[in-house]
Parts: structure tokens; C-alpha cells; sequence
């Protein structure tokens, strides 16, 4: 153990000093239209004037920039209205360039003056983040820093972004975040120029909303037995146990987080997930199931519920589905889409639609007289019929209806919008047919998946590396783009219990996502996106914000030859050399290095890999049992 922790310092510290080395360029996540580097820096003065508009939207920006200066020690910084000789100046652009939009800025650097012209307030948010992006990392720091040079290369930047929808959704009911925490989120996202919050408020497993006409989601619907380990594989929780773990938000903290992400230019949109995925609500409303009576209605704690051996949608083992044929069950989502339209002024409501079972539906008696009584053919008919009538009541609150690309497969309302995530195809068939689509495939943007090797992650079914995240593109080919929004990843928290760990999913992959959504196409380059990214991860160390070190993780795959087993090794990125013992030992770089797959011995039981960036551990020590290696062979 001892030895593992020196190696995983040494790790750290050389990951630090890499990151030191590459500080004094210029590394903009996501990054930039146009870049013309001038040669020399601008260096903070002691007394820092910073000439900003007033008005709408610019409190926070102003506030926001004197802040950031501040951590350099001995920096005295105003802020003052329209001061042309200030040291640094921000402008809203009396004409409007239509080049660079609503968000768009233009940033220049000489060696006197710092300029930031934009169209909107948004775009001089925008501008900022980039301008701190150029200062050393140590601007990331919640305390005063010194012996820091602080300066900036003198540059001239043309920046807007590729598309108008570029979001991060964060599932808050498998595991429940605090206001600080969404807020923490929220702070993340801006630097990386996010403007869309996807807020996943409901689900099996809790209700996280303030309802005041249906008391009873927050009573009854926002707490469940807790249990820690693997999410889906829990033992079926004591029915008498305590309702120990949960919560919910106010309406008034609702508004306090959607004011606090407008000012930081983004809009947040809710999920209510229906009519699957709701055991939350007939826990506390039973009335509203096909079979009200079942004694099996509870909020879902993780332990098995449905039947995921289908080859496609769940079966269900307990009822967590809205019964369609029910008519209260749309006096219910009248009271509550009521509520949720006045709360978020974001002009969709995400209402889910995803992995209903029909288990319920097909047994019910009153389902049967609503397909005759309609004319419904099957399951998904009877979906459909659900989606159209919910979609009726959110358009009577001033709102439009997006639902993840399930509910393509009964038909939906040219109203409608698409999330797809059952890869792209979906989202390609929607917006060819009129409708707005947001993409959000698996393959590429779910950051629950693993991002490193199964035993350095909780497990999880499927694994997502960086390097397959950096290929998303939210405009496929064969897509109307004129109906792409933009796109987004997810970050569903079964396995995720605290925040640190839901910064630790979604960053570095966020950086690529960011860079996906924000950057020209041709602007895109792997290797330098790997610099950028260690340069940032220094960025995070000042901010205390935890990230995923996997790049430098080795890539293990296992073959089988007859009796024997080989190991096969590779890395993400380049650079690495990669040393293995399988005597149980700790390996360094003294050790043979990798260059062909391994032959694991007959009677060895543990296999040891790092990689090493030079003379300096940069990997994790992976320490692999032989068992699990062995049922690695696909």
C-alpha cells in the first residue's frame, strides 16, 4: 500500500509539472474560431480598471472578472462605466456584427490593453472565460497566489459558437445534489461555455420537485431506504426500514438556481420523466396505476425492478408506469405541468418517454377498452395516444414538449421535439420529417459510462473513453441541420453518490463535448485537444475540482489462444511507455517494457500495470486480478 501511494504521488507530481510546462501557451477549451497569436504578453497592472456597461445581464459578468483578478495578490481592481483609458475594456457593440451572433465575441490582447467586444452580455461572459483561460492556472485558485507572473499572450481572438444548444444534463434522482452543489455544476459549465442545464428532477428512484397542489411527491416521493454498492444489484430493501435518505427542492430554490444560471447565461429545462419511470409518483399517488391496489408501490432504492433480457424494452417485475386509460392521471399532470411552467421560463419541459415497460398496460383491463374505444393498435399506439394528450396540456402553459426518441415509435405531434440517444439514427429520421432535435447519443456523450479501465471505475455497463467522445458531432451527416439544435451529454448518477464524483464523469469529457458543440468541425484536432486537456486538468487542481486522470490509463484487452491467454495493451494518447509484473510485485520503469501482447503465466494471479510519461509515473496502478483478465475474452 505504501508502495502504491508513493507511486501515486510521483503520478500527480508529474502530471503537475507537465501541465507547468505547457502553461505559458495558449490553451482555450473549447477552442476558438479564429486565433492570431501577436508575439509578447500583457501584464496585469497593480491597480486593475476594468470599464464595463451597465445594465441587464452585466452585474455578475462585472462582478464575476474583479473576482477572478482578485486571487492575483496585490492587485487592486475597479470597476468603472465606459472608461476608454481603462486597463481592460468591455463593449457592448453599438452595431451589431452579425458575424459572431448572440454569443459570439471578439477578444483583443496588446501589450496595453485587454478588449472584449460582443453583440449581448453573453457573449462578453464568453470573451471573460476565454481572457482567463490566457492568465496562468493559478487564476483558478480560491486563494491569493504568489510568485505568479500574471499575464496573458497578446492575441486577437474572433469567437461564436457552432451551434445554439450546448448542454449537460445532470440526473438528480438517483442520487440527490444540494442546491451548493447544482450551483457548483453551474460554475463548471460556464467556463466551458455550456448554456443548456438538463435537469432530470424525476425518476424511480425520487421526486425532486416542490409540487404544493400534490404534497405528496415530496412527503412520500422524495425518500427511500438508502443502500450503497452497486446500483441494480442491491438486495430488495426492508419494507419497514427507514426512509432515511432523499430530498427535494423548494420552489424557492428552483428559482434561486434558474436566476443563478441566467446570469451565468444559462437556461435550464426540467425533466418530469412519464409515464415510465415513475414509481416516485404511485408511491405517493398509487391511484394513478394500472393496478392501484398492488402493495408493491415504493419509491425504487436500486434493487432489481425491471427485466432488462428483452433485447430491447424493459419488462417490468413491479408497476412504474402511469396508467394511460386513467383519467386522473391527467387531472394530476395538469397540476403539475401548472406548476413546472411557472418555475422555469425555458421554453421546453422534457417529459421523458423513455423505457416504459408495457408489462402493466398489456394486463390491464382498462387499457384494452381504451384501444378499442380509440382505435390504438398496440403498445406503442397506446404510448402515443399518452405523449399527445400530455403534450395538449404543456402547450396550454406557454410551453413545448421535448421527450427522449422512444416516442417516435407510436408517432408524435409536428410540435414535438426529439432528444436522441439511442444513437443518431433517430435523431436523423426526426429532423429530416420537421422535427427539432437535440442529439445526445450513447456512443458518444453519456458520461456515466466508465472512462477508464473496469478497475479503477464503478462498474457500469459500457465504457466511454475521450478519445470516442471527441468524435461526437452534433450535425451528422444525413441530418437537416436547419432542425439540429445542438446537442448535449448526460450524466445519469446510479453509480454517482456525491459531487465529486459527478465532477469526476464529467470532466475531461466535458472539455470534449464543449469543444464539439462550440468549435468549427475543421477546427478539431485530437492531439492538441490531449495538451489542452492536461494543461486544464492544472486548472482544476487550483479549483479543488476533481477529473478523470484515464487518459493515461492503459487500454486492456484479452485474447484466448487454445488454453492460453494473452493481454494486449494500448494508450489513449501518445507518449507512454507501459510497464507490467504478474508476480504480484509493484512494476516501475526499471521493469521490461511493454512491446508485444503477454502471455499470462499459468499460475500467475495478479497483473500489474503503470504507464510512465519518461522517467515519471503518470498512469494509476492498475492491479488486475488474473479470474477477472480471464473473463475479459470476448
Amino acid at each position: 500500500m505504501k508502495k502504491f501511494i508513493l507511486l501515486f504521488t510521483l503520478s500527480v507530481f508529474g502530471l503537475l509539472t507537465f501541465g507547468q510546462q505547457v502553461e505559458r501557451g495558449i490553451s482555450i477549451i473549447p477552442e476558438p474560431v479564429s486565433v492570431v497569436k501577436k508575439g509578447g504578453y500583457y501584464v496585469l497592472p497593480d491597480n486593475i480598471v476594468i470599464s464595463a456597461p451597465s445594465g441587464d445581464g452585466m452585474n455578475f459578468i462585472n462582478e464575476h472578472l474583479a473576482e477572478k483578478l482578485s486571487t492575483a495578490p496585490g492587485k487592486k481592481v475597479t470597476v468603472r462605466n465606459n472608461v476608454a483609458s481603462a486597463d481592460i475594456v468591455l463593449t457592448v457593440n453599438a452595431k451589431t456584427d452579425a458575424k459572431i451572433g448572440n454569443e459570439g465575441y471578439t477578444l483583443s490582447v496588446t501589450s496595453g490593453k485587454v478588449r472584449i467586444n460582443a453583440n449581448k452580455p453573453a457573449g462578453l461572459l464568453y470573451g471573460i472565460q476565454t481572457f482567463l483561460q490566457l492568465l496562468p492556472p493559478q487564476v483558478e485558485s480560491d486563494k491569493p497566489e504568489r510568485s505568479v507572473s500574471w499575464q496573458a499572450p497578446q492575441v486577437e481572438i474572433t469567437d461564436y459558437p457552432r451551434v445554439g444548444w450546448r448542454g449537460l444534463m445532470l440526473d438528480v434522482s438517483r442520487h440527490f445534489f444540494t442546491v451548493d452543489e447544482v450551483k457548483q455544476y453551474l460554475d463548471n459549465m460556464v467556463k466551458y461555455k455550456y448554456n443548456l442545464f438538463h435537469w432530470h428532477l424525476t425518476d424511480d428512484e425520487g421526486w425532486r420537485i416542490e409540487i404544493k397542489s400534490l404534497p405528496k411527491l415530496t412527503e412520500v416521493g422524495a425518500w427511500r431506504q438508502e443502500q450503497i454498492g452497486w446500483f441494480g444489484g442491491f438486495s430488495q430493501p426492508d419494507p419497514d426500514a427507514p426512509k432515511n435518505y432523499g430530498g427535494f427542492y423548494t420552489q424557492e430554490q428552483i428559482r434561486e438556481i434558474v436566476q443563478y444560471a441566467k446570469e451565468r447565461n444559462i437556461q435550464v429545462m426540467p425533466e418530469i420523466d412519464v409515464p415510465g419511470h415513475s414509481s416516485a409518483i404511485l408511491a405517493a399517488y398509487p391511484e394513478l396505476a394500472c393496478f392501484p391496489e398492488s402493495e408493491t408501490h415504493a419509491v425504487r432504492t436500486g434493487a432489481p425492478f425491471l427485466d432488462w433480457n428483452t433485447g430491447g424494452r424493459p419488462s417490468a417485475i413491479y408497476e412504474n408506469t402511469l396508467c394511460p386509460s386513467n383519467e386522473k392521471v391527467y387531472e394530476f399532470l395538469d397540476k403539475l405541468m401548472t406548476e413546472v411552467a411557472s418555475l422555469f421560463p425555458f421554453e421546453y419541459i422534457h417529459t421523458g418517454g423513455d423505457e416504459a415497460p408495457y408489462t402493466f398496460w398489456e394486463k390491464s383491463p382498462d387499457v384494452k377498452k381504451l384501444m378499442q374505444r380509440e382505435g390504438i393498435k398496440d403498445m406503442a399506439g397506446v404510448q402515443s395516444y399518452f405523449g399527445k394528450r400530455l403534450e395538449r396540456i404543456i402547450l396550454s402553459k406557454g410551453k413545448k414538449m421535448m421527450g427522449w426518441d422512444e416516442i417516435l415509435e407510436g408517432g408524435i405531434t409536428p410540435t414535438t421535439a426529439l432528444m436522441s440517444w439511442r444513437g443518431v439514427n433517430y435523431g436523423i429520421e426526426a429532423s429530416k420529417s420537421g422535427h427539432y432535435v437535440v442529439m445526445s447519443p450513447t456512443n458518444y456523450v453519456y458520461i456515466d459510462y466508465m472512462q477508464g479501465d473496469i478497475s479503477t471505475e464503478p462498474r457500469v455497463y459500457a465504457s466511454l473513453r475521450l478519445n470516442q467522445t471527441y468524435k461526437f458531432d452534433p450535425i451528422p451527416e444525413g441530418a437537416d441541420a436547419n432542425y439540429i439544435l445542438g446537442g448535449q451529454a448526460n450524466l445519469w448518477t446510479e453509480q454517482v453518490y456525491n459531487i465529486r464524483q459527478a465532477e469526476y464523469m464529467t470532466w475531461p469529457r466535458g472539455f470534449a463535448v464543449s469543444e464539439s458543440l462550440w468549435s468549427p468541425k475543421e477546427k478539431k484536432d485530437w492531439d492538441q485537444f490531449v495538451l489542452k486537456t492536461e494543461n486544464h486538468f492544472v486548472r482544476f487542481d487550483y479549483a479543488k475540482t476533481k477529473y478523470s486522470p484515464a487518459i493515461y490509463d492503459p487500454i486492456v484487452r484479452v485474447t484466448r489462444d487454445s488454453e492460453q491467454y494473452f493481454v494486449e495493451l494500448t494508450t489513449e494518447i501518445s507518449g507512454l511507455d507501459i510497464y507490467t509484473s504478474f508476480d504480484s510485485s509493484t512494476p516501475d520503469n526499471f521493469y521490461p517494457r511493454y512491446a508485444k501482447p503477454q502471455l499470462i503465466p499459468k499460475d500467475a494471479v495478479m497483473m500489474r500495470i503503470i504507464t510512465y510519461r519518461g522517467d515519471t509515473p503518470i498512469g494509476r496502478l492498475l492491479s488486475i486480478p488474473v479470474e477477472d483478465l480471464k473473463k475479459r475474452v470476448r
